[in-house]
């Protein structure tokens, strides 16, 4: 009783505070659900002059961002991909050049792939191999404009990147994602170990290689030596935390609603969107390999990476979660030259040194 009586008094004195300097609390519904009035969101005070400058100077607001877009037929949505597509993708080449590395692209049985090596590989990574898989909300980023990362990546950690180009909707809905990886990796465990491979990527490319390593373990495959999931998108309901706490304070997804939803279930097709290969995040991580994370405060996959490191460490799996200040979804790749972003990339690439063999 005791107890009781001091927390309701300290309760009601906080109350007594909050109202006195005009903080009236949030209004709430009986779900418990809260209504939150309009406020005013500066640029992030604590996060680098790089990332502050690109935040302030304007939105950034993808494709995945636009609410009001959501193409409806499969010519639609042919149409919209190609388009965004071929925008994303028309500098690789060009951009390879000025990081020092070679791109080559090849069809390793029957699946498009980029070979990307850097001019001057690490001796340190001459047996290593990154599976690179890129992201784009599952249906973006056929073709050149899924590598772009991949050539940040052998650039900057001097490690030779296959990117795997796998197949999409509308014409290729799950599990053609899941099978062009597992194909890939098992082509590449013919001729090495899997201690020897990291596999990874940004967003949906996150959420893949978390769903495709879930699939190795079915089969029964070798794991690969160390995992990359940049902001992962592991959980396609409208379930996570942030997605509703960060929506419109994240600059690039901006909100679930729309086309993110849309190519959620676009992917998922007659499926239902909690199949652990589709949203690993509800599958069993027992078995995992050491696994780099990284998010941000206003990313609106903050709580799916999150989870995924519960997930992970719950099982025992070596996990490093890296969060920064200020940072919207996959913000590392928009503002490249900031520190932000070369921290990422440095630690990414101390991360595989540490666990490939």
């Amino acid at each position: 009783m005791t107890c009781r009586k001091r927390l309701s008094a300290t309760t009601a004195m906080m109350f007594a505070v909050a109202l006195s300097a005009g903080l009236a609390p949030a209004a709430e519904a009986q779900d418990g659900s809260r209504t939150i009035d309009a406020r005013s969101l500066p640029v992030p005070a604590a996060a680098s002059e790089a990332l502050r400058a690109s935040i302030a100077a304007a939105p950034v607001v993808g494709a995945v961002g636009d609410e009001t877009l959501s193409p409806q037929t499969d010519a639609e949505w042919a149409a919209f991909v190609t388009a965004a597509d071929a925008a994303a993708g028309a500098n690789l080449d060009a951009v390879a050049e000025q990081l020092g590395v070679s791109v080559e692209r090849l069809e390793v049985d029957g699946v498009s792939v980029h070979r990307v090596v850097p001019n001057d590989v690490d001796p340190a990574h001459a047996d290593h191999l990154f599976l690179y898989v890129h992201g784009g909300a599952y249906v973006l980023g056929g073709g050149d404009a899924g590598a772009q990362e991949a050539v940040v990546i052998a650039s900057r950690a001097r490690i030779p990147v296959l990117s795997i180009d796998y197949r999409m909707p509308p014409a290729d809905p799950f599990p053609a994602a899941v099978d062009d990886v597992v194909a890939i990796y098992r082509h590449v465990l013919g001729n090495r170990s899997g201690k020897s491979v990291a596999l990874g990527g940004t967003s949906a490319g996150g959420g893949l290689t978390l769903a495709a390593v879930h699939r190795f373990i079915e089969l029964g495959l070798d794991v690969p030596g160390a995992l990359y999931a940049g902001t992962p998108w592991a959980d396609l309901t409208k379930t996570s935390d942030t997605l509703f706490s960060n929506e419109a304070v994240d600059r690039v997804l901006m909100t679930y609603d729309g086309l993110l939803s849309a190519a959620a279930h676009l992917y998922a097709g007659d499926r239902d969107l909690k199949h652990p290969l589709i949203s690993p995040l509800y599958g069993d991580f027992d078995g995992f390999p050491p696994t780099y994370l990284i998010s941000g405060t206003r990313d609106m996959l903050l709580s799916d990476t999150v989870r995924v490191h519960r997930k992970l460490r719950t099982a025992g799996a070596v996990a490093e979660l890296n969060v920064y200040e200020g940072m919207s979804h996959a913000d590392y790749l928009l503002v490249p030259a900031s520190p932000e972003s070369q921290q990422v990339y440095a630690e990414l690439n101390a991360f595989l040194l540490r666990h490939l063999e």
